[in-house]
């Protein structure tokens, strides 16, 4: 299976309803916003369905959310490992 390029990540990500979800992850949102919200974008970060923007953003309390391009590759928020999570979907090991 070739590599899942980032416009098809969006792509899944929008056929699994998780667009909006990206989006306040996209714009720091997820970390300003209640508890909820937030715990859930790190849910999905550390699976692998969601990945942090190329931008880093404040949390609520001043501290700092890397951006993807902070990280080791194939961590919880990059690239890589959105790739993993969702080539596993595609091929049948994760089932959503």
């Amino acid at each position: 299976m070739e590599t899942i390029t980032l416009e098809r990540i969006t792509e899944l990500q929008s056929e699994y309803g998780l667009t909006d979800l990206q989006k306040f992850i996209d714009t720091g949102d997820a970390w300003l916003t209640e508890g909820h919200i937030g715990r859930t974008a790190m849910s999905a970060l550390e699976q692998g369905a969601c990945l942090l923007p190329e931008k880093s953003h404040k949390d609520a309390y001043g501290g700092t959310i890397p951006s993807r391009n902070d990280l080791m590759p194939g961590t919880t928020g990059t690239l890589e490992n959105a790739q993993n999570f969702w080539e596993n979907v595609l091929n049948g090991e994760i089932e959503l």
